[in-house]
């Protein structure tokens, strides 16, 4: 296969997914996922920095998309109900995730301390972006930081139920899960 044949970066994706469940994240190397995509280990790095991040790539482009929900929130919205719907507004990005990538990707940060560690960043990550936009909003910090707070702790409960399903996650609608897992929530304050 040609290095610059469309599509390398989704074939590093699944060939590092492929190897670390073959392997173990530590057994293999970039050498070893650029070969079995059919790339050379230059072009992996065109893609990723490491090989950590070839498993959080669209990162950037979820909170991204999480934040803008949030933001085009309706002004009257509580802080807790706009950050819901940049919850719920991060399931039409998994929607675009090719079926099974979410739950091999899961088991793979799961098994690797360094890779845990990674995924809380990215949270963290994820938190803070939150709480600027509702700081932008106008929320009082203390507020904001609670709602962005709770906010990432029901997509990532969410994420886990959905991951965790006996079923496909394909064959239960993430939004769903997290509407559900607000139901929860709600429940709780109630």
């Amino acid at each position: 296969m040609g290095r610059w044949e469309p599509g390398a970066a989704g074939r590093l994706r699944e060939a590092a997914l492929a190897l670390y469940a073959e392997r173990g994240y530590d057994g293999t190397t970039v050498a070893d996922i650029a070969d079995r995509a059919g790339v050379t280990a230059r072009t992996f790095f065109r893609h990723f920095a490491d090989k950590r991040e070839v498993l959080f790539a669209g990162s950037e482009q979820l909170e991204q998309h999480m934040v803008k929900a949030l933001a085009e929130a309706p002004a009257s919205a509580t802080p807790m109900k706009a950050v819901a719907a940049a919850v719920l507004a991060s399931s039409d990005f998994f929607d675009t995730i090719p079926p099974g990538y979410s739950r091999r990707r899961q088991a793979v940060i799961s098994s690797t301390p360094e890779l845990r560690e990674r995924e809380l960043i990215k949270l963290a990550t994820l938190t803070s972006a939150l709480t600027r936009a509702l700081l932008d909003r106008g929320v009082e910090p203390d507020v904001a930081a609670l709602a962005a707070e709770t906010g990432v702790a029901v997509f990532r409960v969410a994420f886990g139920r959905w991951i965790a399903a006996p079923e496909t996650p394909e064959a239960v609608p993430f939004a769903a899960v997290i509407r559900s897992t607000l139901e929860n929530l709600a429940g709780l304050t109630a």
